[in-house]
């Protein structure tokens, strides 16, 4: 899902820290800081194609909210936000096939703890463009999932839809899953129900309906939920439903979303080999999201 071409480009971006451009070799942050300590922060992931941002004030609207909901101060309001990330854009003269991470930590602790009454200064804001874009074949080769024994958590252990710099559930499943030659982790939730992959969003498709999971047990992920839309528009039946393994061996057709790739086909699961992949409908869907997308820029001005 996140196999990508390599490009040499990459060596000489300019990554922002704080607001200053640093080359990559020089984009540090302190080691009394939250996120190195204490994986205290929140992150967003986006992507830059035709001369815009896609989903922008969508994926800002989910960043404050995970600022908010860890009590933490990011610094800098949406517009001031946007104008340092156009800035980096700019600076590396990026307009298309491009992805961002951009990470928020509460900033610098004066002693390594938890209670951020120990932290001093202002939070700390890294922007990191890249040039990157999915390798072709995994699209037609599709990918494999395994279902792992870590379970998501539900809100009254960590909500899900907090998205973290603490990713340790995700990355325990996501080793489980290399171990065993997969591509990514079908995880369940504390039912037995399927509940999402470790680092991207899971839907079937089963007599001309996609499902997917609800959202007590995932992120709430942009493109999965624009997923849910252009469906919605199109008249494809489309449900946030529980459903286990049964359902998944058995299903028609099976796909990934992430801000990364888009849509992606699975070809199997758990060595159950999908009936259709990347089938009608899986198609349709990839299409109607692209289009989405490509509506969706906010200009790099």
């Amino acid at each position: 899902m996140h196999d990508y071409l390599d490009d040499a480009r990459n060596q000489d971006v300019l990554i922002s820290v704080n607001g200053d451009l640093k080359k990559r070799g020089e984009a540090v942050v302190s080691v009394f800081d939250s996120g190195y300590l204490l994986g205290d922060g929140v992150w967003e992931g986006l992507r830059v194609m035709n001369g815009g941002v896609a989903f922008l004030p969508e994926h800002f609207k989910r960043l404050y909210a995970g600022a908010k909901t860890i009590d933490m101060d990011i610094g800098l309001g949406r517009e001031e936000l946007t104008g340092r990330l156009m800035d980096c854009l700019k600076a590396n003269g990026m307009r298309d096939g491009v992805h961002i991470r951009l990470m928020v930590t509460r900033g610098i602790k004066k002693t390594p703890y938890q209670g951020p009454r120990f932290t001093i200064g202002k939070a700390t804001i890294v922007i990191i463009p890249e040039f990157k874009m999915p390798v072709p074949s995994v699209i037609d080769q599709g990918v494999s999932l395994f279902t792992v024994h870590v379970r998501r958590t539900g809100p009254a252990e960590q909500d899900q839809k907090l998205n973290s710099h603490s990713k340790l559930n995700c990355i325990m499943a996501c080793i489980q899953a290399d171990k065993a030659g997969a591509d990514e982790a079908l995880m369940l939730d504390p039912a037995g129900f399927v509940a999402t992959c470790n680092s991207t969003h899971f839907f079937i498709v089963r007599d001309g309906e996609v499902w997917t999971s609800p959202p007590e047990y995932c992120l709430g992920g942009i493109t999965r939920g624009n997923i849910i839309q252009v469906c919605r528009e199109a008249g494809i039946p489309v449900f946030e439903k529980r459903f286990s393994l049964f359902d998944v061996y058995s299903a028609d057709e099976a796909f990934i979303t992430g801000t990364f790739a888009g849509v992606t086909p699975v070809r199997e699961v758990d060595g159950r080999v999908i009936e259709h992949k990347d089938g009608p409908i899986s198609r349709r869907v990839r299409e109607l999201y692209k289009a989405l997308q490509a509506r969706s820029l906010t200009p790099i001005v």
